[in-house]
Order: structure tokens, then C-alpha cells, then sequence
């Protein structure tokens, strides 16, 4: 197994991993891909047990080993999210459905690279032996193999409809992750969120804007495009993490992850057990928002699109394997299985799609996409 020496020799694997993955790295040949640092909005750490303390720029300055472990975790976790979603869509490629659509999605792609380089940058700049070995198991890892750290990476993106769902969803969590982490007391994390945020914008773009153009042509009956919230939204009520999370404690009184919202002129969270129940609350309230809207596109006559319950095929949490419907209502076994089938995409739902996406014309254009 090739060790790294420096961010060099993880450039060579990085390198080497976008050909094991299929990936043409021809297709964006004018790509620079670094590592982005900006000036954190505040310099001191904003809340916790070190509130107003300078932020850490080096990872010795960190108080204790827990905290340099918990960091680890954080960047690691991050990182693996990145370089799986590329993955996820790498096959994407051969299949767009306009040359605009295409850009759209190798920008997406090269960006999510960059960003998975921008937290190995961190790994193998700040933490040692222990950086460079997670910074190369981050591209050892494959969502297609199952092996990427968190259940929603190792999942397929088939096709164009369930990539435009994903990134309004999915990527949508990572706007969230990405925000909280921005607030972090260690300078370098805090410092790659800005431009990660502002890359990130135009992949929930993309997504919102895709769906919007398929619901304006009609062509996909909006029963499936509902199957596919179904799939992908639960999935993001997961990546929040647990109701009660003993992590989400420490990260928070260590300084390392922030709320959503977080304002340090604000009092407090009232309950440290439930910070990620209310990044997940926040999430709710956007995407039933997202869903308005996409309804106001939508014929009164069709079925409108619905935000599945909370509760509703979670995997964690207090929910997790329980037999809710969409609704929110409890069901029996039996019911419960009937209903996934019902409301989950499946192999008839699939050949439909097939066979729309074969005649074309199931995606408005966009003007001047050029």
C-alpha cells in the first residue's frame, strides 16, 4: 500500500483514483484543483467551554487528545461524504440529457472532488501519520462497493431523475453540515467552509432547477418523482445523525461544531442532547418550503408532491426500523412492507422511466445555456 509522504504523493493516488472510479478527467481539463482557504468571519471560538479563546490554527494548540480525535472524526466523515457522491454519479456522464445538463453535472462532480481534496488537504497538512493514513483510506473507500462511512453514500444514483432529487436533498444536508462546521474553533475546518459553501450553492441549484424543468414538461407522472423524495429525503433526515447524540455534545462544548444558526450574541442551546433534532427541524421547515414551490408548477388536477413524515423508513434515531408510513402513521409488519412497495421506487417505476427518458423531450432546455 503506497504511504504518504506529503500532499504530493496523496495528489499521485488522488490522481489514481479517478481512473479506478471510471472517471475521464479529460472532461474538465482546465480545472486548478486546490485547497481554498478564507479569513473566518470571527476569530475567536464562538461558543462552548472555549468561547472567546483565539480560534486553533495548529492541531497541537488543540486543548486535549479527545478533542484532536473528535476533529479527526469530523474532517474524516466529511471527506468520505465528498469523494462518494462522485462516485455515485460518475456513470451519469454518458447520459445527459442536454449539453447544458452535462456541464452542470461535471461541475457538480469536479467540485465535490475538490472538496474531499480540501479536507484530505487538512488531514495531511494538521494531523500527522494519523491524517495521511485516513487521507488515503478516503480514496480506498467505494460507494458502489458499500464501504463509504454513512449509508446515504453507498446508495446508486441510476439516472438523471434520482441525481436531480439527490442534489436537492442530499446536497442540501451538506449545506447544512458545511454551515455548522464554519463556526468551528479549529481555524484551518472553519476556514475551507466559506468556499465550500459558495461551490455548494450551485449543486442545490442544480438539483431544484432540474426537477423544476421535468415538472414543467409533464412527461414524468409525479407519482414517481414522489417515490424518489421518498427514497432520498428520509435519507437526509438520517445524515442529521441521532435525536440524542452524545457526539453532538461534545463537538458543541468543544467548540468544533456550531448550530445552524448559530449567533454568538444568542443564549445557549437549551438542551445539548437535541442539537442535531434541531439542525434537523430547520431542514424540515426549507424543504416543505422547496416542496411548495415545486407545487405551484404542477397542474391542479395531477397529485401534488408531499415532504414524507420524520418518522418515516429512517435507519437512526428514535425511528429507525420502525413501521411508519409516509404519513406518519404506525402500521403493522405486514402493512409496512406493503406499503415500501408502494411508495419506494421499484423495477416497474424504473422501466417507465426507461422509456420516457428514450423518447426525449422529458426535460425542458434552458435559454442560453451556453
Amino acid at each position: 500500500m503506497t504511504k504518504i509522504a506529503t500532499f504530493d504523493d496523496w495528489i499521485d493516488l488522488f490522481r489514481q483514483w479517478q481512473r479506478d472510479i471510471g472517471f475521464d478527467s479529460s472532461l474538465i481539463p482546465d480545472y486548478p484543483f486546490d485547497a481554498i482557504y478564507e479569513d473566518p468571519p470571527i476569530s475567536e471560538v464562538e461558543f462552548g467551554e472555549f468561547a472567546g479563546v483565539k480560534k486553533w490554527e495548529r492541531i497541537l494548540e488543540v486543548p486535549t487528545q479527545e478533542m484532536r480525535d473528535a476533529l479527526l472524526h469530523l474532517i474524516v466523515y466529511q471527506g468520505d461524504t465528498e469523494f462518494a457522491s462522485s462516485e455515485q454519479q460518475r456513470h451519469l456522464v454518458r447520459t445527459a440529457p442536454t449539453s447544458y445538463d452535462l456541464q452542470c453535472l461535471l461541475r457538480v462532480m469536479r467540485e465535490e472532488m475538490r472538496h474531499g481534496w480540501q479536507m484530505s488537504h487538512l488531514l495531511v497538512t494538521h494531523f500527522g501519520n494519523s491524517g495521511k493514513l485516513e487521507a488515503r483510506k478516503l480514496l480506498e473507500r467505494r460507494a458502489y462497493e458499500g464501504s463509504r462511512l454513512l449509508g446515504a453514500f453507498n446508495e446508486p444514483v441510476d439516472h438523471w431523475l434520482d441525481f436531480f432529487t439527490y442534489t436537492t436533498f442530499i446536497d442540501r444536508d451538506g449545506k447544512y453540515q458545511l454551515t455548522m462546521l464554519r463556526h468551528s474553533a479549529f481555524a484551518p475546518l472553519a476556514r475551507s467552509m466559506g468556499p465550500m459553501l459558495k461551490e455548494e450553492a450551485f449543486h442545490l441549484f442544480t438539483g431544484l432547477s432540474g426537477l423544476s424543468r421535468i415538472l414543467k414538461t409533464g412527461k414524468i407522472p409525479t407519482e414517481i418523482i414522489q417515490k424518489y423524495l421518498n427514497k432520498w429525503i428520509p435519507t437526509a433526515y438520517d445524515l442529521f445523525g441521532k435525536d440524542q447524540s452524545t457526539s453532538a455534545i461534545r463537538f458543541y462544548r468543544w467548540g468544533l461544531k456550531g448550530r445552524f444558526d448559530e449567533d454568538p450574541t444568542a443564549a445557549p442551546p437549551e438542551d445539548l442532547e437535541r442539537l442535531n433534532e434541531e439542525a434537523r427541524s430547520h431542514y424540515v421547515r426549507e424543504i416543505q418550503e422547496i416542496i411548495r414551490g415545486l407545487n405551484q408548477l404542477i397542474p391542479e388536477d395531477r397529485t401534488q408532491l408531499y415532504v414524507p413524515d420524520v418518522k418515516f423508513n429512517r435507519r437512526i434515531g428514535e425511528f429507525a426500523d420502525q413501521t411508519f408510513g409516509v404519513d406518519g402513521n404506525r402500521l403493522t409488519v405486514e402493512e409496512h412492507q406493503r406499503h415500501l412497495q408502494e411508495v419506494l421506487p421499484g423495477a416497474q417505476d424504473h422501466e417507465v422511466l426507461q422509456a420516457i427518458f428514450r423518447e426525449g423531450s422529458w426535460i425542458t432546455g434552458v435559454k442560453n445555456a451556453g
